[in-house]
């Protein structure tokens, strides 16, 4: 399957990337965390600093794949009451004055499910694709197609675990992009091993044209140079949770993720073929 839609925001990213010899940074950060007034500030930071697609938490009771980093995230944000229509209503907010940066939804189809018009109102929104970590590809069709008919990417994680024959049938049905999980564990884990890494992409490659990043124990600008060179992006979430945990006003924690964004800007920049 194809991009939800051939001028979607996230294949004109990938597009002008390639044509740059350059790999997206995807930031991932909580809606809602510490609270709703921070979020907007947050994202722009975020961008200010480099970031070329933001990945927004739905704030969930019982997430699966999440370390104690966001597992915390969502504590904090449903402390303040921050739900779906909330996430939705940030993106409305941040397309206000950016109307060109992807934004896709990370959750559980939980959260999904609970909201019948959910794919009209993503779509109304601006949200660009979607990760449910909970749906398998067998599942996904009935949500594929309302998403596609909204030009929304349904995008499926594939892990160390997934077998080559698995891997063919899941990059079948996906769109936007490919999320690769880089070890065999949960968010902000620190046994990262960027020569398997680069062997499972160079693989997945084989099998598809769609954009491959790659995400999980990515923390800083030396993980991500090692990792760059061979994926289409860049995904981290932990370390930019782990800035917003530390508190304080929105324009404080916005630097922080801002500068954070800058240092891991730089070291992906710094592979770029010549």
């Amino acid at each position: 399957m194809s991009s939800a839609s051939d001028q979607s925001r996230l294949t004109k990213t990938f597009t002008e990337l390639r044509r740059n010899k350059s790999k997206a940074l995807v930031s991932f950060i909580t809606v809602g965390d510490p609270s709703l007034d921070h979020t907007l500030e947050c994202l722009q930071g975020l961008v200010e600093g480099g970031v070329d697609i933001l990945e927004l938490g739905i704030p969930f009771s019982d997430p699966e794949a999440e370390g104690p980093s966001i597992q915390a995230a969502n504590e904090r944000a449903l402390k303040g009451g921050a739900t779906l229509k909330d996430v939705l209503d940030q993106v409305k907010l941040f397309r206000k004055k950016n109307t060109d940066t992807p934004i896709v939804l990370m959750g559980y189809l939980n959260s999904i499910i609970a909201m019948s018009d959910f794919e009209k109102r993503a779509s109304e929104a601006g949200v660009d694709g979607l990760i449910m970590v909970n749906l398998p590809p067998e599942e996904g069709e009935k949500i594929a197609q309302p998403l596609a008919a909204q030009s929304i990417d349904l995008i499926y994680l594939l892990a160390p675990t997934t077998t080559k024959e698995r891997s063919k049938e899941i990059v079948e049905v996906a769109s936007g992009f490919l999320y690769y999980v880089s070890l065999k564990g949960i968010t902000g884990a620190d046994h990262f091993d960027s020569v398997e890494v680069t062997r499972k992409v160079k693989e997945l490659k084989e099998l598809t044209d769609l954009p491959i990043c790659v995400g999980f124990g990515i923390k800083d600008g030396e993980t991500a140079k090692k990792i760059a060179p061979h994926a289409d992006g860049i995904v981290v979430g932990s370390a930019f949770v782990d800035l917003v945990a530390k508190g304080g006003s929105p324009t404080e924690i916005s630097a922080r993720l801002k500068e954070k964004a800058s240092e891991l800007r730089v070291s992906i920049d710094s592979t770029k073929a010549p």
